[in-house]
């Protein structure tokens, strides 16, 4: 093997774990629930559902056989597909916002840990509760923990694709399903959860205007790791005997189920106990550790869920980092002749400095992903579906997706990724910049 050439997945089974591992993140948990309680229960979820079929999944496969066509990274993929110039910019910009938000999310996946950690130690009493709340505060602490998850993560890139990204992948999704699953069912057998659970499905469709299915159609989106970075880079280690359709399509619903799953664990247990719904850090450090505190059993399954979440969102972190490191390697920019192993001492001094003023001062993390969060994200996506659809020959393109397979629907499917899939993408775009950007 040359030093630039690129490693692949080893099985099916292997691809698709690292894949779901990278998809399912903070988003399922701290978002989607909050969304389904405000817009209209089942009626959200119909939308959702429909918008992860028809535009995330889409999208997704395109990101793959971008990956796969140019078996690059962000700069490197869109170099060939916009020119040396655009690509570089374009790519380069990407590449700038992933180390960014990489250097705040560290710290959130480090406080996750942090809550975990004491909730075996300090249980869920409201002193325990108020030592969750104010962890953020605590600098020293937080950047602490913070470079400890950089550097695990670092260690697991360094590893490789197989030892590394697979074995994490291997260990950490089917840990965290199991313990979803058997949380739900925990949940749902606490007395009268299912009554009040039933309620809150009941679909409210006056609750779903434009708004609402923008946010739904965002939400698929955010959730499946889009951004032509993560999956982007992740597609570029896809064998060629790889499915992309039907491997999209079963990442695409691992994704969702962790989604329902989640929604299904928290929802019932919030309203037996009469908690109100919340989103982001507040439903994490806040709401949680209080729902814990009531339940029967809660110190072990809040320890359990917490310390599951923490490690399915540090995939997330390896899949951000893997990005900086196969963005940065030979086979990318042949002019930069750096090892890997250079690139990766590179990356941990960059983040150990850029990480410090979010823990310092932590409302800059909310601002931060104002800037370098979703909307980067759609923004990449929709680069990497018109680099595809656009920019590369529309049989070459079709290929790369479809295999050999010929006939109406792979034509048909292809248009809508080159027409429709792009457009949803900048509708969502626009409407976070107006919507959220400009409102803060």
């Amino acid at each position: 093997m040359s030093p630039f050439s690129r490693p692949v997945f080893s099985s099916r089974a292997a691809t698709l774990l690292s894949m779901i591992g990278v998809a399912v993140g903070l988003g399922n948990v701290w978002r989607f629930p909050y969304m389904m309680g405000q817009y209209g229960g089942s009626a959200f979820l119909f939308v959702y559902l429909g918008c992860v079929l028809l535009f995330a999944i889409p999208a997704l496969s395109a990101e793959w056989a971008l990956g796969r066509a140019t078996r690059k990274g962000p700069i490197g993929a869109l170099r060939e597909a916009f020119g040396f110039v655009p690509g570089t910019l374009a790519g380069g910009l990407l590449l700038v916002t992933v180390t960014i938000a990489v250097s705040y999310y560290l710290l959130i996946v480090g406080q996750i840990l942090y809550t975990a950690f004491m909730s075996v130690t300090r249980g869920f009493d409201p002193t325990g509760i108020a030592v969750f709340e104010t962890g953020l505060g605590n600098a020293r602490l937080q950047y602490a923990i913070g470079l400890a998850v950089l550097y695990a993560g670092l260690f697991v890139i360094y590893r490789g694709l197989g030892r590394g990204i697979e074995t994490s992948s291997k260990l950490i999704v089917p840990f965290f399903g199991v313990t979803v699953v058997y949380l739900v069912c925990y949940s749902l057998l606490l007395p009268g959860a299912l009554e009040k659970f039933a309620d809150f499905l009941k679909p409210d469709f006056t609750q779903l205007g434009p708004a609402e299915i923008f946010a739904a159609m965002g939400q698929a989106f955010f959730s499946m790791g889009l951004g032509g970075t993560y999956m982007l880079v992740y597609g570029s280690y896809l064998s060629d005997r790889a499915r992309i359709p039907g491997d999209a399509a079963i990442t695409g619903l691992g994704d969702t189920s962790a989604s329902l799953l989640a929604a299904l664990f928290l929802v019932p247990a919030m309203l037996v106990f009469g908690l109100d719904m919340s989103s982001g850090p507040g439903l994490l450090f806040a709401t949680l550790p209080r729902l814990f505190g009531q339940m029967p059993a809660g110190e072990l399954l809040g320890s359990a869920f917490l310390l599951a979440l923490a490690l399915i969102a540090f995939l997330s972190a390896v899949a951000a980092l893997e990005v900086i490191v196969a963005g940065l390697s030979g086979s990318d920019l042949p002019g930069l002749r750096l090892s890997r192993g250079r690139i990766i001492a590179a990356a941990a001094v960059v983040e150990t400095i850029i990480m410090l003023p979010s823990a310092l001062h932590p409302p800059l993390i909310g601002r931060l992903d104002l800037i370098f969060g979703s909307g980067m994200q759609v923004l990449g996506s929709a680069l990497a579906v018109l680099a595809l659809t656009w920019c590369m020959r529309p049989e070459a393109g079709q290929r790369q997706i479809f295999g050999d397979k010929r006939g109406w629907l792979r034509s048909a499917y292809f248009h809508w990724l080159r027409w429709v899939v792009p457009a949803a993408l900048l509708f969502v775009l626009l409407n976070y910049v107006l919507t959220v950007m400009l409102a803060a």
